[in-house]
């Protein structure tokens, strides 16, 4: 990270860049003659009584004393990006959005309240893209009153690390006792090289709901009561893929387990949205790992979506599941930005 200009370290960033996206470089706490240095780089979202505070893409605050600042410049909003379509926070957070779709949806704004009966964070947070109607303070009172009064806990759901994310907004949220509680990954790519994976498709059953034995292998709820079932199959159009368990843990030919019959070795979800393919709950039994049924399970939903006139892909995967990073690597996802889930302290 280059801050010389003829040689000499410069803060370059005043009050006034407050909104836009910098590079800054501090003195540890430390200080004295040998003080260590750290970098930040993220948007500048406030810089009050001698304090600085940045929002990287992490979406935590960075708060910094003006005077352990020793560098700083203002760089471009978000980074070029080297791989993938072309996409803009604004069209990938409504395509996101409509993968997930509510039981219960109400405005507030330009915002949007979402509830399903507590199934997946993504379909029971607020989505605040644009003004609410209200100062912030009254907004985030009538969001946590709104999900009390469904007996849920109240989210809001916001973005950071691209142009036009919502790094000011994590700010505010951190100042009103808002916390961070979950952060994942968008990561989009081509859709024909996903498509195009070398993987054997033979055994994945593709279908239009999910049966039993597909909710067998799901793992992210106890009871698949009603509001699970429609927030699965909502969408423009939505597929899922299985993979049938065979006894001695090899997947073989087998159009998918049955009522009462061995959980599926391996499933997945895909739902087709004009130009995006979306990917989500790909899950394989640990004793099925490591055979490329994941691979095959993506690449018979992609084949499907291409067929269906897609020819990007997006995908969201929890920064701490290293196996799925790994796998989407290869594939040829490259991260968009972040978004997270903050719950009042």
């Amino acid at each position: 990270m280059e801050f010389t200009m003829g040689g000499r370290l410069e803060v370059r960033i005043t009050p006034a860049d407050v909104g836009k996206r910098v590079s800054v470089r501090r003195r540890s706490a430390r200080g004295g003659a040998g003080a260590e240095f750290t970098d930040t780089v993220g948007v500048l979202t406030s810089w009050d009584d001698g304090v600085v505070a940045i929002t990287p893409k992490s979406g935590e605050s960075v708060h910094i004393v003006e005077s352990a600042l020793v560098a700083g410049k203002v760089v471009p909003a978000a980074p070029a990006r080297r791989r993938g379509p072309a996409a803009s926070f604004a069209e990938l957070a409504a395509v996101t959005a409509r993968a997930w779709q509510p039981v219960e949806s109400e405005p507030l704004g330009e915002w949007r309240l979402r509830a399903a009966g507590g199934f997946t964070r993504r379909a029971n947070s607020a989505l605040p893209l644009g003004d609410p109607g209200l100062p912030l303070g009254e907004a985030f009172g009538r969001v946590e009153r709104w999900y009390e009064e469904r007996g849920l806990p109240p989210y809001i759901q916001t973005a950071t690390g691209a142009e036009g994310t919502q790094e000011a907004l994590c700010a505010e949220l951190e100042r009103h006792g808002w916390r961070r509680e979950v952060t994942a990954e968008v990561r989009i790519a081509a859709l024909a090289p996903v498509g195009d994976l070398d993987a054997d498709v033979s055994a994945v059953r593709l279908s239009r709901a999910p049966d039993e034995a597909w909710l067998s292998r799901y793992q992210r709820f106890s009871t698949p009561g009603p509001h699970v079932l429609r927030v699965l199959g909502g969408g423009p159009s939505v597929w899922f893929a299985t993979v049938a368990g065979a006894g001695d843990g090899v997947a073989g030919g087998e159009t998918g387990g049955g009522p009462g019959g061995a959980a599926p070795a391996a499933i997945g979800r895909c739902v087709v949205d004009g130009r995006w393919a979306g990917f989500m709950a790909v899950e394989v039994a640990p004793e099925h790992r490591r055979r490329g049924l994941a691979t095959s399970v993506m690449a018979a939903l992609a084949r499907q979506a291409l067929e269906e006139g897609a020819s990007a892909a997006w995908l969201q995967v929890e920064e701490d599941n290293e196996g799925a990073r790994a796998l989407y690597d290869g594939m040829g996802f490259a991260a968009h930005h972040r978004y997270h889930h903050f719950r009042p302290a």
